[in-house]
């Protein structure tokens, strides 16, 4: 049998929040500020590149929505040409242009931003991006191991979370340049990542999304349904104080 992506996501408002503003995509699927009750699973031949990501609109600032949407359906659209580091890098800098003018064009939607968080599967490897604080995960027998690199400041000794962000895509009046976080690693069967906006890793720690993740790590993308919605639970459970959104990511044979 041929090698296949398979993706488990959901996205939910959480407990606090009255709108969800976190966006999703799924190779051309997306999901936008909307909420699904259950994990949703969809599998993808290993081959053309295939994006999953997650979009975190900025809360407190107008049209996180909106922008979170823009980034998440642009990438659904030109997913399938990211070929390599150097195209992702350049994408990334076009989906900041595009919310900046998107916000130019309405003074309704004046700074809004979002982050961003992803992969772009290829036949031989995994490139990992991100611009803000969502994150990706290389999930192995061993527990987590995070490969985006959080856009906040220093934590002071004791604080696990904060809610300060030092880039992302749109976010102020006027154009900003930003510096996307990108790396490439082998990809090979049975590689496994979790894609999630912060909504999931702030109320929930990384060693207890370890653990809960453990416990699917040998089975198939029916555990990976399963285990998504035990992360939701997690989050919820702890408060759900924001958004929460996530793709579990396998690669089976």
């Amino acid at each position: 049998m041929a090698p296949y992506i398979a993706v488990s996501a959901l996205s939910h408002e959480g407990l606090v929040r009255e709108h969800n503003e976190d966006s999703l995509t799924v190779g051309p699927w997306t999901l936008c500020a909307t909420v699904t009750t259950n994990p949703q699973t969809l599998l993808f031949p290993l081959g053309p590149p295939c994006v999953v990501a997650v979009a975190d609109g900025l809360g407190g600032h107008p049209g996180g929505e909106v922008a979170s949407a823009l980034v998440a359906r642009r990438l659904a659209t030109t997913g399938g040409a990211l070929d390599g580091e150097e195209a992702v890098r350049e994408e990334l800098q076009e989906c900041n242009r595009a919310v900046y003018a998107a916000a130019a064009g309405d003074p309704e939607l004046a700074a809004m931003g979002t982050t961003i968080a992803g992969l772009v599967l290829l036949p031989e490897q995994a490139v990992a991006f991100n611009v803000g604080d969502s994150r990706v995960y290389r999930v192995t027998g061993d527990g987590l191991r995070r490969v985006s690199v959080d856009d906040s400041p220093p934590l002071p000794p004791g604080r696990r979370t904060t809610s300060v962000v030092t880039q992302t895509l749109g976010g102020s009046l006027g154009l900003t340049f930003v510096e996307p976080h990108v790396r490439a690693a082998p990809l090979t069967a049975g590689d496994r990542y979790l894609v999630c906006s912060d909504g999931l890793t702030d109320p929930v720690p990384e060693e207890e999304l370890a653990e809960l993740l453990a416990r699917s790590y040998e089975g198939s993308e029916r555990a990976d349904g399963r285990a998504a919605f035990e992360l939701w639970k997690a989050a919820i459970e702890a408060g759900g104080p924001d958004n929460i959104t996530l793709a579990l990511v396998r690669i089976g044979e």
